[in-house]
């Protein structure tokens, strides 16, 4: 056999390497100067986009001016920009500079964050982290710790199979959910699937619906416990939902706090839940995708009381830190729960750690074996930044979802849905001269949802909307260190002048 020469096609050397680099930076540093002057969002239909990108894999090597030509059109032609100061529609945040550095150098170290001796250096600091968060901020006791994961629904997952694992027995790993639950407190053991539920509020995220689901165990074991007038889960209406379990037979395993609902950013008492699942030897979960991280702020962290005593508590970096996507996370009291409920034995994964001193592998404590270095732009950007400016920023966040309330309130054609939670501002248009039309609630959810339509593809500024007592409204949720008070002011007036340009034109048809 001949003995196989070099193929080096893939290994640029180190000069082209530099190049692209830098022009790649030099295209970034135009894309931050001129980002406030674009339009926040397009109007692109999907088969005109695909044609504009000209997408196309050669043959040969593209040359880099042809490379930097596709990047250019990317940042500055095709995309709309969730880190527009004008962007105000969903919980995602803008991608904080030094995580986008980050995730460079994460990239260029490639490290596997599955296998500690794969990435000792990365595995030290995720672990560092996510025991930050989970002692330092959120107050949970020495010997809590987590992973980090893509985001919420992952988060959630992880936080769900671990409770649902430890309140159903450990061995449904192996058998099951149609298995006998193995329940020390049940004096046969015998529980099956059908005995068994989970409580959250009626406005919980749908991720823990599609947990159940994945889980196994159907999103029916979810009951959905009624909101009061603020949007918070009735305490009331959990414990006698839960009594009522009790009186049939079921067995009531796991609660959710949602602490910042997506419609209005409103957090459930955690504390009173805490109680109740103490009370029912209950596994207590908060959902805190959205609203978690605002603890960085003095004047926020007595919203959440109670959140120091969660078995599991799920939230994503990229919402309010500001970090570039994906970086979620999720936190447990005990994080031997995460080891007992996804740690596995493969025979091509041998480590005596007692000879290697090597360290946990982070692949045993959730469903990814391969995992990128995620923790390396949340780490970064908290250095650079540090916590003080991350809770000035934050409480900026919800002042500013205040003062477009003010705006709102303060206009004779707007109208809110409602006060502000946290940093979500719930509102509507109402033209003048509409009070006496026999349908006026169904044309005004009608005429929002054009309002909304046409103001995320004119590019103005960019909400979303959300049902609050069955009444359409425009939602605007800042999670921006880019927008400020001009901003959401731009945003009710744009809302104004559409409002009344399609309120003209509709009741002239």
């Amino acid at each position: 056999m001949e003995r196989p020469r070099p193929v080096r096609d893939l290994s640029w050397p180190t000069e082209k390497a530099r190049d692209l680099g830098a022009r790649a930076l030099s295209l970034w540093g135009d894309f931050l100067e001129k980002l406030p002057s674009l339009p926040v969002s397009r109007s692109w239909k999907g088969r005109d986009l695909a044609r504009e990108l000209e997408l196309r894999i050669p043959d040969a090597p593209a040359s880099l001016d042809d490379v930097m030509g596709t990047l250019k059109k990317l940042l500055f032609e095709t995309s709309m920009y969730p880190g527009h100061p004008r962007f105000m529609a969903y919980v995602t945040g803008p991608g904080t500079i030094p995580g986008a550095i980050a995730d460079l150098i994460a990239a260029t170290l490639n490290a596997n964050v599955g296998g500690y001796r794969l990435a000792p250096a990365a595995t030290e600091m995720e672990q560092f982290l996510t025991r930050w968060f989970a002692q330092e901020l959120f107050g949970l006791p020495t010997g809590a710790g987590g992973i980090m994961v893509s985001g919420g629904a992952m988060a959630n997952f992880v936080a769900l199979k671990a409770a649902r694992d430890k309140t159903m027995g450990y061995h449904v790993r192996e058998q099951g959910v149609a298995a006998p639950l193995a329940d020390p407190s049940a004096a046969e053991g015998t529980d099956t699937i059908d005995h068994v539920a989970w409580y959250a509020s009626a406005e919980v995220h749908a991720v823990v619906d599609r947990a159940a689901d994945m889980l196994g165990l159907g999103s029916a074991i979810v009951r959905k416990i009624e909101t009061d007038a603020t949007g918070r889960m009735d305490i009331m209406k959990l414990r006698a939902a839960i009594l009522q379990d009790l009186a049939s037979g079921i067995r009531p395993v796991l609660a959710v706090g949602t602490a910042g609902t997506v419609a209005t950013g409103a957090v459930d008492p955690l504390d009173e839940i805490a109680d109740t699942c103490k009370l029912h030897n209950m596994w207590f979960h908060v959902d805190g995708a959205y609203g978690a991280l605002a603890v960085l702020s003095p004047e926020l962290r007595p919203l959440f009381r109670g959140i120091e005593r969660a078995d599991s508590i799920a939230f994503d970096p990229h919402k309010w830190l500001y970090t570039p996507h994906s970086g979620g996370c999720v936190v447990v009291r005990d994080l031997q729960r995460l080891a007992d409920s996804f740690a596995v034995h493969a025979t091509y994964v041998k480590d005596d750690k007692e000879r290697t001193g090597n360290g946990i592998d982070q692949a045993m404590l959730g469903p990814q074996f391969s995992r990128g270095f995620q923790a390396l732009k949340v780490y970064l950007s908290l250095l650079a930044h540090g916590k003080d400016a991350y809770a000035c920023r934050i409480a900026q966040d919800c002042a500013l979802a205040r003062w477009l309330g003010h705006v709102v309130d303060a206009h004779p054609e707007l109208e809110q849905g409602g006060e502000p939670g946290l940093s979500i501002c719930c509102f509507r248009y109402v033209p003048v001269g509409t009070e006496h039309l026999t349908d006026r609630e169904a044309y005004l959810d009608r005429l929002n949802e054009q309002i909304m339509n046409e103001l995320q593809a004119g590019g103005r500024a960019f909400c979303s909307n959300a049902v609050l007592g069955g009444r359409f409204m425009l939602r605007a949720c800042i999670v921006n260190y880019r927008t400020e008070a001009e901003d959401v002011e731009a945003l009710a007036t744009a809302v104004v002048d559409l409002g009344r340009k399609l309120d003209r034109e509709n009741r002239q048809n």
